[in-house]
């Protein structure tokens, strides 16, 4: 039995106004991506890859075209109403971590559960969280606490808490030594495998690129090659 697709854009368009100029940075992109794949975008500056990343997060509505997310349309959505499909929907990790300086990993982690209304056994979920991604050993400490692979280790458990549909993880290597970058990819190749936990990260390096089952190239605004492993 073939499931429908988690994310399924069709005919995105997006143009910015600058002045007098119309600025087109998505120009009809069709896409499919399917629960529990481990998908890579990539593209270079200018390219369209932050604005589909921006589409694909809720976090921008297209100027034209349709995207649904686990079934919802949700490409002619409002601020408003796209906001509780946000924090629903898609857990993110960026690259500079976002956490909230003076809460320490659990606080950290429940946001999402706040923010939701979701509060029902929160402490547990968010303690049951950080076990996942390793932290059992540092639920109390604060960021400047903890390394740099250790605040995204919370983050990502952060994403992880409100069982998303998708974790959008926007360079989460990228501030990251190597050793640690490593980690972390391993870690969310792990979820990927064993929690089948539909993953989108979207990267400049060839090398983390190639460790995803799928590789979509943008250019021009436009899908110029989709790659399966």
């Amino acid at each position: 039995m073939v499931k429908d697709p988690v994310i399924k854009v069709r005919e995105l368009t997006k143009v910015y106004q600058l002045g007098e100029i119309d600025v087109h940075a998505l120009r009809g992109v069709n896409l499919d991506i399917y629960p529990g794949e481990f998908v890579a975008i990539m593209g270079p500056s200018g390219s369209g890859k932050s604005t589909l990343m921006n589409m694909i997060g809720c976090l921008d509505s297209p100027t034209d075209g349709e995207y649904y997310l686990d079934g919802m349309l949700v490409s002619n959505l409002v601020d408003d109403e796209l906001a509780p499909v946000r924090n629903k929907k898609i857990g993110f990790v960026f690259q500079k971590y976002n956490l909230l300086p003076r809460a320490d990993a659990i606080e950290n982690v429940e946001l999402p559960l706040r923010y939701s209304g979701d509060t029902s056994k929160m402490d547990e979920r968010a303690r049951e969280t950080l076990e996942a991604v390793g932290l059992g050993d540092r639920m109390k400490h604060k960021p400047n606490e903890l390394s740099g692979g250790q605040q995204q280790r919370v983050a990502i458990a952060r994403a992880l808490v409100n069982q998303p549909a998708i974790i959008l993880a926007d360079e989460p290597t990228g501030n990251l030594d190597s050793t640690s970058g490593k980690e972390i990819m391993d870690l969310l190749l792990k979820l990927n495998r064993e929690k089948h936990t539909t993953i989108v990260i979207v990267t400049h390096d060839p090398g983390i690129a190639a460790q995803a089952q799928r590789t979509i190239n943008l250019f021009d605004g436009k899908v110029a090659g989709d790659e399966v492993v």
